[in-house]
């Protein structure tokens, strides 16, 4: 992606220190007690990565952003891979899939492919969790394509896969700069 690998560093410093907590723990309210492997998809800073490593487990990344995979290394991530989403191929691999404001820059056409291919890279009853902006757009917006859901809408993307859904949670923005903007945070678990 052009954008970040141009405005990366601006986007590491305006996220990097971004309080989590709250979908923090709605992640691990579901997560099995014995998980020991997660995948982030489009770590970005690396932030959520860091986090994880520091709670105990085993943290895979990918981005397909060339700064975020050297950044990410720099600060001690070793773990990751510069690959864009659509070209994962793990199989039953992890027991929780965190992606947070990433699949939304993911084509609509093509977005039920990701959710597959992370079926797949799931163990059984492992947990993924997503989060789009809120709404019903698609297009570009701030030089980047955005694919924005709504409780309604998600639902269609998760077809022919086994995932269940969990529980939605609406947010706002954790930066302070954005809290006018709402999110839509997902828990599926495969089935």
């Amino acid at each position: 992606m052009n954008y970040y690998n141009e405005n990366g560093i601006e986007y590491i410093k305006n996220t990097i220190n971004c309080d989590m907590s709250n979908l923090y723990n709605l992640f691990f309210k579901y997560i099995n007690p014995k998980a020991k492997k997660i995948l982030d998809i489009g770590f970005g800073s690396g932030r959520d990565m860091i986090y994880f490593k520091n709670k105990g487990y085993d943290v895979f990344g990918i981005d397909s952003c060339e700064l975020f995979c050297e950044k990410a290394k720099e600060i001690g991530i070793d773990n990751v891979n510069c690959i864009n989403v659509l070209d994962m191929n793990y199989f039953d691999e992890f027991d929780a899939i965190w992606a947070c404001a990433s699949l939304l820059h993911i084509d609509k056409d093509e977005l039920n492919d990701v959710f597959k291919k992370c079926d797949r890279a799931l163990k059984e009853e492992g947990i993924m969790y997503c989060s789009f902006k809120y709404g019903d757009f698609s297009g570009i917006r701030k030089e980047r394509y955005f694919h924005d859901l709504n409780e309604d809408n998600f639902i269609n993307y998760i077809k022919d896969t086994s995932f269940e859904i969990i529980e939605i949670l609406l947010t706002y923005d954790v930066r302070t700069d954005r809290q006018d903007e709402k999110w839509l945070n997902v828990i599926l678990k495969k089935k």
